[in-house]
C-alpha cells in the first residue's frame, strides 16, 4: 500500500500523530489543513464518539478522504462516516505478505459500506477455498488465496511455513476468511484463527460484533472465546456502552437480529474501555487473559 511514501512521491505533507485520539488529531488535521488520513476501525469509532460528544466537526473541514483498514470496518460505522465525519470513505483491505484491495472513490455507496473492495493490482489472482483447498462457489465463504506481482514468494529458509501458507500452485493462504461478489468485490468474513469453537459448532467473531455494534448503545464490541470443560470453548463479548445493558438484553437483541441460538455470547461484559495493540487494533490476548485470571481466582 502506498501509504506514507505515495503522499511523498506526490509531493505531499505527512502529518504524524502520536495516537489516534480525536483530542490530539481534529486540532492537527485543521492546523495543517489535511485532506486525506487512515485510521483502524476502533481509532473511527473514538471519533465517531467524540463527535456525539462535542468535539467540533468543523476541524475537519479539509478533510476529503479517510481511508480505514487493518481490519473488518463493520457497516454500521461505515455508514457514519460521510454523514458524521463529512468525507468519503475508502475501505482498505492489505497483507504485508502482498495483496492490496481497496473500494475506489467512484463506487457505490453498497459497495464502499459494504465490501472491501478490489485489488489494486490486475495481475492480482484472488479465489475463495474451502478447508482441504477445494475452489468454492461465487458468494460463498472461504480461505482467501492470492498470487501476484508484489505478492511475497515464502518465508526464509522456513520450508515448514511455506508448506502450510502455499498451496503447490504458489498460491498464499492468509488466514482471512472472505467471499467475492459477481463482480469481483471482496467482504473478509472473519480470520480462521478469530473463530470461536462452541461444542464443534464454529462462531465467526466478526460476525457477531458486528451486530452488537447495530445496538445503540453500544460504542465498541469484541467477541473471545474462553475455556469450558464441557464445550470446550464459549463465548464472552466484552462491550463499551453509552448506558447499563445487562446480558439479558444483548441476547434479546441477538436474537432479535435472526442468528441461531449458539451464537448468543454466554457472558457479557461492560467495560469502560477495550485495550488495543500498538496499531490500534483490539488486543483479544489481552482480553482472554482477563478472563484466565477471573476464573483461577
Amino acid at each position: 500500500s502506498p501509504g506514507s511514501l505515495g503522499v511523498f512521491l506526490a509531493g505531499g505533507t505527512v502529518v504524524l500523530a502520536a495516537d489516534p485520539s480525536a483530542t490530539l488529531c481534529f486540532p492537527l488535521i485543521e492546523k495543517h489543513q489535511v485532506n486525506v488520513t487512515a485510521l483502524v476501525p476502533p481509532a473511527v469509532s473514538l471519533w465517531l464518539q467524540a463527535l456525539t460528544e462535542g468535539e467540533s466537526r468543523a476541524q475537519l473541514a479539509s478533510l476529503k478522504l479517510l481511508q480505514v483498514g487493518g481490519a473488518r470496518l463493520s457497516a454500521t460505522l461505515a455508514a457514519r462516516i460521510p454523514a458524521e465525519i463529512g468525507c468519503l470513505l475508502q475501505q482498505v483491505f492489505g497483507m504485508a505478505e502482498g495483496l492490496v484491495n481497496y473500494t475506489r472513490l467512484d463506487d457505490s455507496a453498497e459497495k464502499i459500506i459494504h465490501t472491501q473492495g478490489y485489488p489494486m493490482c490486475p495481475d492480482d489472482e484472488v479465489w475463495v477455498a474451502d478447508a482441504e483447498g477445494n475452489p468454492l462457489p461465487q458468494g460463498e465463504v472461504g480461505r482467501l488465496m492470492t498470487r501476484g506481482p508484489y505478492t511475497f514468494r515464502g518465508y526464509y529458509k522456513s520450508p515448514q511455513h511455506n508448506a502450510s501458507a502455499f498451496d503447490a500452485n504458489g498460491f498464499y493462504c492468509s488466514g482471512d476468511l472472505i467471499s467475492i461478489d459477481p463482480e469481483g468485490y471482496i467482504t473478509v468474513q472473519g480470520r480462521e484463527k478469530d473463530q470461536i469453537n462452541r461444542g464443534g459448532e464454529k462462531i465467526a467473531a466478526e460476525e457477531i460484533e458486528n451486530l452488537l455494534l447495530r445496538h445503540p448503545a453500544v460504542i465498541y464490541a469484541a467477541l473471545v472465546s474462553m475455556e469450558d470443560e464441557l464445550m470446550g470453548e464459549k463465548s464472552c463479548a466484552y462491550l463499551v456502552v453509552k448506558e447499563p445493558l445487562r446480558a439479558v438484553q444483548v441476547r434479546r437483541f441477538l436474537r432479535e437480529q435472526g442468528i441461531a441460538e449458539f451464537k448468543l455470547p454466554d457472558r457479557v461484559e461492560c467495560v469502560d474501555s477495550l485495550p488495543l495493540t500498538a496499531v490500534g487494533k483490539v488486543d483479544k490476548k489481552q482480553l482472554r487473559q482477563w478472563l484466565a485470571s477471573r476464573a483461577s481466582a
